[in-house]
């Protein structure tokens, strides 16, 4: 298969590239700057437990989408603030049977197509401004996806997987369809576990579950997810945000498969992991505030639920951005006249 991964040299991204490329796709990603600098020249390696010494696969790297072509698969594996940017140029890429996953953490762009009900193509402007993404890509050709693996950049072109190799995959309308067969298939031989579900909005509401809580505590309070787990306030702050989380996911007919107290103890089980925003927030980098909380207090007012501690969180992570955005900059964001 023809697949191109845009976000290729990031954590989840350069995962999958190596093993899809490794068990025989045509794989190419779209990278920038040093990591594509970095993979250019020493190629994209992969470290994990089973291959401490780092593998690599045959990944071809490019900065521009016009030196891609036509694929069959577009894996977007970047955070969802960083799609609308690139959005129009992601059609350069589209054919017309081909099958476009996104990739991102929290409520997706997609998250009221293809699907019946009151809000059927509702637009999630936090993520979503104006429906710029929606507006460009077409419905029909999206499969959804929910990432689980635990992945981190090591350095430019060099990832370590740290733990997992789950994929749900699922069509928006839920049906089960050549296409999604086929693509299963070839997550399973690159390694992966990707089954196909009937229902791929309840199993992003669980992942989302443990992303909005666990994500924003570790950015501010630089803890593992072990230590948000076992301390007694933060593990209490975790159990309310995700039942503020669930009344709202109630209201839009969606189902859990687990307890709250079982989604916490998962996430325990995973030891001293920093979550990607703590990673971010280490590196500088623009945080995934809105795509895991933003969204998710949009969706609390669209159904009248309260979100009051998703809130308190929300302004603490944002004020957080910005004050890291402040520090690369030198200029304050946030207090006008204010200069540093």
């Amino acid at each position: 298969m023809k697949i191109c991964i845009i976000g290729g040299g990031g954590a989840i991204g350069g995962f999958l590239a190596v093993q899809l490329a490794r068990s025989g796709n045509e794989v190419t990603v779209v990278a920038r700057g040093k990591t594509l600098s970095a993979i250019l020249e020493k190629g994209l390696t992969l470290i994990s437990e089973e291959h401490p010494e780092g593998i690599q696969g045959p990944v071809r790297a490019v900065e521009n989408f016009s030196e891609v072509g036509v694929v069959d698969l577009i894996i977007l594996a970047i955070k969802a603030h960083q799609l609308s940017p690139i959005v129009n140029q992601i059609n350069q890429i589209v054919g017309p049977e081909t099958v476009i996953i996104p990739m991102q953490n929290g409520i997706p762009f997609w998250y009221f197509q293809r699907q019946d009900g009151p809000y059927q193509n509702h637009i999630i402007e936090t993520v979503d401004p104006q429906g710029l993404i929606m507006k460009t890509l077409n419905p029909n050709q999206i499969i959804g996806c929910v990432v689980y693996p635990a992945a981190m950049s090591v350095s430019p072109g060099v990832i370590k997987h740290v733990e997992g190799v789950r994929f749900p995959l699922g069509e928006l309308d839920g049906a089960m369809t050549e296409r999604i067969q086929k693509i299963s298939a070839v997550m399973t031989a690159a390694g992966f576990k990707s089954p196909i579900l009937e229902d791929i909005r309840s199993e992003i509401w669980l992942k989302l579950w443990g992303n909005l809580t666990f994500n924003p505590i570790s950015a501010l309070t630089h803890g593992t997810l072990l230590e948000i787990c076992q301390h007694p306030k933060t593990r209490e702050l975790a159990k309310e945000m995700m039942t503020e989380a669930q009344n709202i996911a109630h209201q839009l007919d969606v189902t859990f498969r687990v307890s709250i107290e079982k989604r916490i103890d998962g996430a325990e089980k995973v030891g001293r992991h920093k979550t990607s925003m703590l990673q971010d927030v280490e590196a500088g980098r623009e945080l995934e505030v809105d795509a895991l909380l933003g969204s998710v207090i949009e969706l609390g007012k669209l159904v009248n639920v309260p979100t009051a501690r998703l809130e308190t969180v929300y302004a603490l992570t944002t004020l957080l951005m910005e004050c890291i955005q402040d520090a690369r900059t030198g200029i304050s964001l946030t207090r006008p006249g204010n200069q540093h």
